[in-house]
């Protein structure tokens, strides 16, 4: 009887010992007993790196990489066991919007994932506003998954499948020409099989009688302007041009590939959907942010009238939103971008929400592979996803960035990884190659106290 209360006691110590001796149950019932040094023998072979139960936040750093294709905040959460998580600011976002979670995140065990976001998610905003709770919900999840052995699709209930199909955008050209042969090596040469393109009012701005706006005014003054009220409308020659434009890519690119369109200026709400109209014919993929999606009302008039995919999303911060867009079919496909919309699970979640109203979901993205892999996991694991944006397929040094199975993108697909958390390891000497600003992931007591007062109800 002591005898097997002892092995009771030792096989309690840690996740890892039982799962050892679980897996030896049967040499343990056919040999009857192991000599204590023979078990403590096995058990220096056992990965025991990790008490997730006893896990403690105790440091958050950042480091900037530039360039990659945006300038990109990496955060780094550290642990009392030596496991750290990987997370990232969205392109263009302060690196302090992560920087001022630390204090309340100090202490916390990582692992409670959703229990942090739900504390910290009122400090995020639409746009890049989100970005540092974002950056924090990739690395808590990094972190998690190291602590089980898991990769991080697995916390989201497995895997609907094994490659994640990407889309590309691509360098603009006046010339449909060029722009059409451009596309067509997204596909030759990185083998894209979905593919997307700018289609903006510049294409037609310096034209006379295809821009209608106010005397004087260059289309690119409205750039801080929300669409219905810049006064700027297409005329029917302006539409003309820009449907032919599409059509001098299709016969280069074919009918058969899917091709979205995005940027098309700060136009009224009228000359989207006479643009729509005439873009019909080229069977698009979609017509990416036509207007901005607080107005939902003016986006449903623009997909009920458009036989042509509407979608919008990126700048979206969590899933109300989200939902609300779906609930009422103003679009035919969400876009958020992880990195903005509340991070891996609350990207899960709006997949799973627009699912129920018939919307899919494509993934709007653009930083390092940190970002690119929570995304890939997320992909996976939401049944109604369509493609993930790859815009650093042209950077050369962007897979170089990290350690893990590659390539990281192949053939127009992204495979799932099944290594514990986000999959990768940063290679340090590339990313200090390609840093913004000084400083790799200095210690950051600064940021330690901030003494206040979050509570959101009386």
């Amino acid at each position: 009887m002591k005898w097997t209360q002892k092995m009771f006691q030792r096989r309690s110590r840690s996740l890892s010992r039982r799962r050892f001796l679980g897996a030896t149950a049967g040499v343990m019932a056919a040999s009857s007993f192991w000599a204590d040094q023979d078990l403590e023998a096995a058990m220096q072979r056992v990965n025991t790196n990790s008490k997730p139960s006893d896990l403690k936040i105790t440091d958050l750093r950042v480091a900037t990489v530039a360039r990659a294709p945006m300038t990109c905040p990496l955060i780094r959460i550290d642990t009392n066991q030596g496991i750290y998580g990987l997370g990232e600011v969205r392109d263009g976002a302060s690196k302090n919007y992560a920087l001022i979670l630390k204090s309340r995140l100090l202490g916390e065990n990582p692992c409670n994932v959703d229990k942090i976001f739900r504390k910290i998610k009122q400090f995020g905003g639409h746009a890049r506003q989100g970005g540092g709770v974002c950056g924090v919900e990739m690395a808590l999840w990094d972190i998690a998954g190291k602590a089980y052995n898991v990769p991080v699709y697995q916390f989201l209930g497995g895997k609907f499948r094994d490659r994640v199909r990407c889309y590309a955008d691509t360098t603009e050209s006046h010339d449909p020409r060029v722009f059409g042969n451009r596309l067509k090596a997204r596909m030759q040469e990185k083998g894209f099989t979905w593919l997307k393109m700018d289609l903006g009012v510049d294409l037609v701005a310096d034209k006379p009688g295809m821009l209608t706006r106010p005397v004087g005014a260059d289309e690119r003054q409205f750039a801080r302007t929300q669409h219905m009220f810049t006064g700027m409308e297409l005329t029917d020659k302006g539409i003309a041009a820009m449907s032919n434009f599409v059509g001098q890519v299709r016969e280069i690119i074919g009918m058969d590939v899917p091709l979205a369109a995005d940027h098309f200026g700060h136009i009224g709400l009228n000359s989207c959907i006479r643009l729509g109209k005439a873009l019909e014919k080229h069977n698009m993929a979609w017509l990416e942010d036509m207007i901005p999606w607080q107005y939902p009302e003016l986006m449903r008039r623009i997909t009920d009238s458009v036989d042509i995919p509407i979608l919008t999303g990126e700048d979206i911060y969590l899933k109300e939103d989200f939902i609300k867009l779906a609930g009422m079919h103003a679009v035919d496909i969400v876009h958020p971008d992880l990195a903005t919309s509340g991070g891996i699970l609350e990207t899960k979640k709006i997949g799973d929400a627009c699912m129920e109203h018939g919307v899919a979901m494509a993934m709007h993205f653009a930083g390092t592979p940190i970002s690119f892999m929570a995304n890939v996991h997320c992909a996976a694991a939401t049944e109604n996803f369509l493609a993930l944006e790859h815009h650093s397929v042209d950077v050369p040094w962007w897979e170089d960035l990290v350690h893990g199975d590659k390539p990281l993108f192949d053939k127009g697909f992204a495979k799932v990884p099944d290594k514990p958390g986000l999959g990768i390891t940063l290679n340090d000497e590339v990313v200090k190659q390609h840093l913004a600003e000084p400083g790799y992931f200095e210690p950051t007591p600064q940021w330690d106290k901030d003494r206040v007062n979050d509570r959101l109800w009386s």
